[in-house]
């Protein structure tokens, strides 16, 4: 049985506010009875005739003592009056909530007249209004999609809060709830500064000898800014002081950064100039993911990709930018000492995540712009501490590499991201770097947020690897470059290896070896990292993608440019060339010490292939493109594998077969098949980017329409492959919510 129930509601104060919360409730049929009262009794009568309450509270009195809810909505400088008037006639039952902007100045108002905070007083802020004011502008759908905050104290009935959210979200508003200091500090920064700031500048200019210029020939974006200048004055007089306090913080922290923009400008210190500016410019659209806990290369919109039977390929692609690559180029550039400049460069969401986390963290960085981004590096020891956790979006492989960096760092960090990310373990990286010293926090099962302590010095070790991964030998290395001593990481086969090659252009002393299918990449904490000039390279499992579908399609002919050949990665081609594929590398040369070449395939009469484990396993992301390629064969294949597939592999091959592929296992290690054309049909369930592609690819050779659904992951990391895929003369499309 509900302790409090809500039948008759008692608005005090028919402003805008009050009177929009009113007529909500009353239009919605909430509750069974709306009273209204207001100093001003005309706008009472005018609030019953336009439909905003149902009836005048003639006896305030009366009307508290009869009321389930209370809800005071005047001016926060009047608030502790008002509450010396209805204290006497509240019922112990009676709710009491307000709307003020300013919190602790409310509770502490209402601590002086009731003696007490009662159990029943939830204080509250509707972050929502209008240029207009009064009973008049009152709007039924004013709090639709806007934000409630309530700041309950330590006294509220937990019930009660309850029961006031349910009636916010019942007129479609978004509840959250607050501290109450921590409301005032928050609404200092992101409402009364801004107003501040235009009352201020609009003064200033007024002043001004030639002030009707100004404001005959002021743009649209003054006219934004400083629309709020037109706000009521008494009420942001009252709120200057109510909340004067945190408003005034906010004041000098905005003072310091103008008059370190002011300084910029006097000195002409360019890099500081674009360091502000960009960092603004991005900051926007970050804390907008943030608070959605959305990926960086994508919206939370839903994504279907529709690809249709008949393609075409034909023609000369330039595919994205390598991700691998790109968003390591990113991390050893803003560690360099100099500007580098990136061509090519891929915004994805692991690059465009290490991106912002670098901005954070006071690196300068413009762009990206049309594949160009240039970084201002600030050294290995030049980093700052964020002012805030550190959000990686989707990024997996941002989180682990930027753990090898700020395990070394002078000051604490914490890593988050979606909800994704936040149940990824990161038990790989996390154990080798405590055994260098490092001092990292997590959640259970090593998921992140990951939180890490400074510490006096990291020691470099020698970490054996129980399997090759490019990433955690990555985060180990970065940490290396400020460990004390040798750094060295073996692994049992090779795995790519973008990052020694990049710290090999940049000048950065390194040793590698393969010794009896053991790979060995050491080094030690001295010298500098040199800027880059890099022009990245085509990523190679797009091209791997394009490649195996021109394969598979009739009369199919495609010139790739400029794509990435590292050899830790290519084996894909060299199995589909066993199989006779017409796959030719042209034009081969190094960029910064990655090999690059023209990459020409037609469609071809592929062969069956038997593939040892050890094949299988150098394979890794690229594994199901060869599966879809043997569906394709003129005779059956088989792949035999040293350990189970990952379950997104699985999950992969599972999906082919609703296809319509002739998938047989042996046993969990012994893959059979057998070429089969496959049937239309939608491809379901979240998978990761690289099954996802291959399965596009699959669908290019099926007979009928294939729907992938949850699409976005795909674009996420590939944001520009649909496009190109689509000039070659894919028959594939986006469908979007």
């Amino acid at each position: 049985m509900l302790k409090y129930k809500i039948q008759r509601v008692l608005v005090i104060g028919l402003g805008l506010i009050g009177g929009s919360f009113a007529k909500a409730l009353k239009s919605r049929r909430l509750v069974e009875e709306v009273l209204g009262y207001d100093r001003n009794l005309d706008d009472c009568h005018l609030g019953v005739r336009l439909g905003v309450i149902d009836r005048v509270a003639e006896d305030l009195p009366l009307a508290l003592t009869t009321a389930d809810l209370v809800v005071l909505a005047v001016p926060v400088k009047v608030m502790e009056q008002v509450l010396v008037e209805v204290a006497p006639h509240l019922s112990p039952k009676t709710l009491l909530t307000d709307v003020g902007s300013t919190k602790l100045n409310i509770i502490q108002a209402a601590e002086r007249v009731l003696g007490r905070l009662p159990s029943t007083f939830i204080p509250g802020h509707p972050i929502a209004g209008a240029e207009k004011s009064g009973v008049r502008a009152a709007d039924a759908d004013l709090f639709e999609r806007h934000k409630v905050i309530l700041t309950p104290t330590e006294a509220s009935d937990s019930e009660a809060t309850l029961q006031i959210a349910r009636l916010w979200q019942a007129v479609g508003a978004e509840v959250l709830q607050m501290d109450p200091a921590r409301h005032d500090q928050v609404l200092a920064a992101t409402s009364h500064l801004p107003h501040m700031l235009a009352f201020s500048l609009v003064d200033t200019l007024a002043h001004e000898e030639e002030n009707r210029d100004i404001f005959r020939y002021a743009a649209g974006g003054f006219r934004d800014f400083t629309r709020i200048a037109a706000s009521d004055p008494v009420m942001w007089h009252d709120i200057c002081q109510a909340n004067r306090d945190a408003l005034l913080k906010q004041i000098d922290q905005f003072s310091a950064g103008l008059g370190k923009l002011r300084q910029a400008i006097a000195t002409g210190d360019s890099q500081s100039l674009l360091g502000i500016f960009t960092r603004a410019r991005v900051a926007r659209e970050h804390f907008s993911r943030l608070l959605a806990g959305s990926a960086y290369s994508h919206s939370n919109q839903a994504i279907d990709l529709k690809i249709l039977p008949g393609s075409q390929l034909q023609g000369e692609l330039q595919v994205p930018g390598d991700r691998s690559i790109s968003h390591r180029a990113v991390v050893l550039a803003a560690l360099a000492e100099g500007v580098s400049d990136l061509y090519g460069f891929l915004e994805g969401e692991d690059s465009l995540a290490t991106l912002q986390a670098l901005r954070d963290m006071g690196v300068v960085i413009e762009g990206p712009h049309q594949g160009h981004v240039r970084i201002y590096g600030v050294g290995l020891q030049g980093l700052q501490p964020a002012p805030g956790p550190l959000y990686l979006g989707h990024s997996i492989v941002s989180m682990r590499l930027l753990m090898g960096i700020l395990a070394a760092q002078p000051f604490a960090s914490e890593l988050c991201g979606d909800e994704a990310l936040n149940q990824a373990s990161m038990e790989s990286v996390m154990r080798p770097l405590r055994a260098m010293g490092a001092w990292i926090e997590s959640a259970e099962n090593f998921c992140p947020p990951i939180r890490i302590t400074p510490v006096a010095q990291l020691l470099g070790r020698q970490h054996r690897l129980p399997q090759a991964s490019a990433q955690v030998k990555s985060a180990l290395l970065l940490a290396g470059l400020y460990a004390q001593g040798s750094t060295q990481v073996l692994s049992p086969g090779s795995s790519r290896d973008h990052t020694e090659r990049l710290l090999s252009a940049m000048e950065y002393p390194l040793e590698q070896s393969i010794h009896e299918a053991q790979e060995r990449v050491a080094l030690l904490s001295e010298g500098a990292l040199k800027p880059l000039n890099l022009d990245i390279p085509g990523d190679f499992m797009a091209a791997l993608a394009l490649v195996v579908a021109a394969l598979i399609t009739p009369q199919a002919t495609l010139r790739l440019k400029k794509i990435g050949v590292n050899p830790t990665r290519t084996q894909a081609f060299t199995l589909l060339q066993r199989m006779g594929a017409k796959l030719e590398l042209h034009a081969l040369e190094m960029h910064s010490g990655e090999p690059v070449a023209e990459v020409r395939v037609s469609s071809s009469l592929l062969q069956g292939i038997s593939l040892s484990a050890e094949e299988s396993a150098s394979l890794g992301d690229n594994l199901l493109f060869i599966v879809v390629a043997a569906m394709h064969a003129q005779s059956a294949s088989e792949l035999i594998f040293a350990k189970p597939l990952s379950s997104a592999q699985i999950a992969g091959l599972e999906q082919l077969q609703r296809l319509g592929a002739k998938l047989a296992w042996v046993d969990a290690k012994h893959l059979q098949i057998t070429p089969a054309a496959l049937k239309g049909g939608e491809i379901k369930g979240e998978l990761e980017a690289n099954i996802q592609l291959a399965l596009v690819v699959a669908a290019v050779g099926a007979e009928q329409e294939v729907r992938l659904q949850q699409a976005q992951i795909l674009l996420t990391a590939f944001p520009e492959l649909i496009e190109q895929a689509q000039s070659a003369g894919l028959r594939i499309h986006k469908e979007s919510d």
